[in-house]
């Protein structure tokens, strides 16, 4: 069974894409073949410097290896290096429908925020992205909740594409898990933990200091009452019940069970410690890893190549259906 999934290389990796991706990258090392890709091509579907781009790329992967990404259990790549991820896009483009396109959540919220940037890349983005899946024939997609609709285009494309020119495509299924799939910010439960957000205290990243770490977690929003129990009436404090019990290993239930004599003031300051303590070592050997930028660049180039030899000989076999070759 093979697995794909991408992220966007940003200055801002926060606990959510911990918790929510990373962490089950690495999981699923040891169960899949599994392909990771640092998607360079979609992140420049909002303005971005050049300069900084290409730093955040490398940190990027820096971040992966110190979180626990092994490239001899997996293929970790940048997206631009392997050309036929764009090749591939091109040829979906020619079959997907602008209606399937313009129903997309992600571009109506993301066009909606930014006016002025809206372009047809970011109209495009899940084109690409269902190439970047198809390109390697994937079984699994790892993908966070706000991904699922993304995930069904390539579905529908893989069909669609199969249908018309004969069997080629397997047809992905979205891998969602449960765990740790969706941590809320810290300012508001009800919406998504969001490296995008205009506030710092929305989210805490893997970046922050302990200083910072504290202040937020000091500032979190918590709800009426007293009582530390996950309920649906109690969003912004179930959010903070599962970012601990994520953080330390512990059941959400042991935790309520350890504070149940506590009020918020004690929870908060527990909650800080524990987020100390996960990120200090991880921030050390991210640090570490960004000095050798040679071995970044060679764990990249060998990436590239096992990433490229299955890509190209996808790319050739749908360029002779379409009539290409």
């Amino acid at each position: 069974m093979r697995a794909f999934s991408g992220i966007q290389p940003t200055g801002i990796i926060h606990i959510g894409n911990l918790f929510g991706a990373i962490r089950n990258w690495c999981l699923l090392q040891n169960q899949c073949e599994c392909i990771f890709c640092i998607v360079n091509y979609h992140a420049i579907t909002l303005p971005k410097s050049p300069k900084k781009l290409k730093e955040q790329t490398y940190k990027m992967m820096a971040i992966l290896l110190a979180a626990g990404i092994e490239p001899t259990k997996s293929v970790p790549f940048i997206q631009s290096k392997v050309k036929e991820h764009t090749e591939l896009c091109w040829i979906l483009n020619t079959i997907t429908k602008i209606p399937e396109l313009e129903r997309m959540t992600q571009f109506k919220e993301k066009a909606k925020a930014h006016k002025k940037a809206t372009n047809v890349g970011l109209f495009d983005y899940p084109v690409l992205m269902a190439a970047d899946i198809l390109l390697y024939k994937t079984d699994i997609v790892p993908v966070g909740e706000d991904q699922r609709q993304h995930v069904e285009l390539a579905q529908v494309l893989a069909k669609r594409f199969n249908r018309l020119f004969g069997e080629t495509f397997k047809i992905p299924r979205a891998f969602i898990q449960k765990k740790g799939a969706r941590i809320m910010g810290l300012d508001n439960p009800l919406k998504k933990m969001s490296k995008s957000a205009k506030s710092s205290f929305n989210y805490i990243s893997i970046d922050d200091s302990p200083e910072q770490i504290r202040e937020k977690v000091k500032r979190a929003v918590t709800d009426s009452g007293k009582k530390i129990k996950t309920s649906p009436r109690k969003p912004a404090v179930s959010n903070l019940l599962n970012i601990y019990s994520l953080a330390s290993g512990k059941e959400i239930s042991a935790i309520e069970e350890e504070f149940k004599n506590s009020g918020y003031r004690e929870f908060k300051e527990k909650l800080t410690l524990v987020l100390i303590e996960l990120l200090s070592p991880l921030q050390k050997k991210i640090r570490e890893i960004e000095k050798d930028q040679a071995y970044i660049e060679n764990i990249l180039k060998e990436g590239k190549e096992k990433a490229q030899k299955i890509a190209r000989k996808t790319i050739e076999e749908v360029k002779e259906k379409v009539g290409l070759l």
